[in-house]
């Protein structure tokens, strides 16, 4: 990816092959976060008057509660997610672990930019057949947070700017890609944009973050 005077990224698909999310494992808790992606996805494509629903329900209940009684306390659980690797694996847009996630890959690009290429379905659907606009904002939030991190220098968002330029649409490869492009002191300025297949700019977005730290659950 490069960025035109204006600040606006053009896609580069020269990538250097640095993935920055965590990958998927071959492990029972990566392959019971698969199965309930697709029970999401599933239930908003099925026939609402299928008389097996109130079995369905059932089932998900009982596996719910099964997963509720072998559950650590919240804090206990949160010390894990922030852990080491575990913060990539269970963030809402790149964790393998987060059935909500769609999730994306995002690798890191030679220049310092990063880029992304995701297909979203009907989880993630606002107008039909479009991606949520807030969705596209979350996801390039996160991406533009990997952005900064990519380039050496991280921070919280302060303010996001978006523009939505035409409709993001489902079922479809969108590419995501975003950079930073200026700091001064502790704030941060980085760009990013959501394509579609014909590589026509769908949003872009202007983000300003302010270099701090959190502190993580202990």
């Amino acid at each position: 990816m490069k960025v035109d005077p204006d600040h606006h990224p053009t896609v580069d698909n020269a990538s250097d092959g640095t993935v920055l999310t965590s990958a998927p494992r071959d492990s029972p808790i990566d392959h019971a976060t698969a199965a309930a992606r697709r029970v999401i996805d599933a239930l908003l494509r099925t026939d609402r008057a299928n008389p097996n629903l109130e079995r369905v329900a059932e089932e998900l209940d009982s596996i719910v509660g099964h997963l509720e009684e072998h559950a650590p306390t919240v804090r206990e659980r949160m010390v894990d997610m922030w852990s080491g690797e575990g913060v990539t694996r269970h963030d809402p847009i790149t964790g393998p672990e987060n059935a909500i996630a769609p999730p994306l890959v995002i690798e890191g690009v030679g220049d310092g930019s990063v880029r992304a290429v995701v297909t979203l379905t009907l989880p993630y659907q606002g107008p039909p057949g479009c991606v949520h606009g807030g969705v596209s904002a979350m996801l390039l939030d996160h991406v533009l947070g990997v952005a900064n991190a990519w380039a050496g220098k991280s921070g919280m968002t302060a303010q996001l700017n978006t523009r939505y330029h035409r409709p993001t649409p489902l079922f479809e490869p969108l590419t995501i890609i975003g950079r930073q492009v200026t700091t001064d002191g502790r704030k941060i300025n980085t760009v990013g944009e959501i394509r579609n297949a014909a590589g026509e700019v769908c949003v872009s977005v202007e983000g300003l973050f302010i270099e701090a730290g959190v502190p993580r659950p202990r």
